[in-house]
């Protein structure tokens, strides 16, 4: 399994490894004590010891481990500015995770429109190509068909013109080329 992370780049791992180091420690740790006796028994301690309980987020500014208020997505700014709350790890700012998340989900939101109206566009265009493939497959047919319609009247005009040559004996023996001058 070692070997695995070693191919890994290292922020990548680095933060594969925090990432499952936060979930193995939620899973592994007993339940917080903090839970009976409420997160304000966290306060002036560490971050790390009041965000051991998930329900609760820590504020800088005055050190106070508060609960999290659970009726609102974020807590007011009476409690702790945004700025200053820390909630699922110390590290990470409350703000700027939620700038981090809502820039990740518009970027998300973004490719996908993007990706949809690129398949429309390029169906649309597929359509209209196959569209005019198909009008001058049929241009070229009728083209074609006059062609062989103009032919095929230019051969019985000749036809007739021979018939109507041999009626008043002016058509003249085509089989000898020189048979006109001959005649002269």
């Amino acid at each position: 399994m070692e070997r695995k992370w070693a191919k890994l780049p290292g922020t990548m791992a680095l933060l594969l490894l925090i990432s499952l180091g936060m979930a193995w420690g939620s899973y592994t740790s007993a339940p917080a004590p903090a839970a009976a006796t409420g997160c304000s028994s966290y306060s002036g301690r560490s971050c790390e010891e009041c965000l051991k309980n998930v329900s609760c987020f820590w504020c800088i500014t005055n050190n106070a481990c508060l609960d999290y208020p659970v009726r609102n997505i974020l807590p007011p700014s009476s409690l702790c500015a945004l700025s200053a709350a820390r909630w699922g790890a110390c590290w990470i700012n409350f703000e700027a995770l939620i700038i981090t998340i809502s820039v990740v989900v518009g970027l998300i939101l973004l490719s996908i429109t993007v990706c949809c109206c690129y398949c429309c566009y390029c169906r649309k265009r597929s359509n209209s190509l196959m569209r005019l493939e198909v009008e001058e497959e049929n241009l070229i047919r009728e083209r074609e068909r006059k062609k062989q319609e103009t032919l095929q009247r230019k051969n019985e005009r000749s036809i007739k013109h021979n018939e109507i040559r041999k009626k008043y004996g002016l058509l003249q023996d085509m089989d000898h080329p020189y048979s006109r001058y001959e005649n002269e």
